[in-house]
């Protein structure tokens, strides 16, 4: 059971894993299983179950309908089986590295920046 939500473990594929990132798009759980692995963990990536059902209908569900559906984006669950892992401490505690060999930082992670630069702290901006 999690202490808080930042340290959630479930069940992916029948093993017991930590929650990296849900709801994740093709390419960023390819970045995400890519960067972890290099950093020695087994990765696990399901696809994230479809969105519940919608509740019982009432009388302004038939305009919705009429609606055209959007559509269904496949997404996964990105966990690994280190139940100790958690992203936040890996990130800010200087625990992972880059394939190019640089810490990685909270931009990097985030995909806003293609090497991280971690000669620069991470509470300093670029304004």
């Amino acid at each position: 059971m999690a202490i808080n939500q930042n340290h959630i473990v479930e069940e992916l594929e029948g093993i017991k894993c930590a929650i990296v990132e849900k709801n994740v798009s093709p390419m960023r759980a390819e970045f995400l299983k890519k960067l972890l692995y290099y950093n020695h963990y087994t990765v696990v990536v399901v696809a994230s179950p479809p969105p519940k059902s919608a509740p019982a209908k009432s009388l302004t569900d038939e305009v919705v309908e009429a609606a055209p559906a959007a559509p269904i984006v496949e997404t996964y669950t990105v966990g690994v089986t280190d139940l100790m892992f958690n992203a936040t401490n890996a990130i800010f505690g200087r625990l992972l590295h880059a394939p190019e060999g640089h810490i990685v930082t909270l931009a990097y992670w985030h995909q806003k920046e293609k090497v991280p630069s971690d000669e620069v702290p991470y509470f300093v901006t670029n304004l």
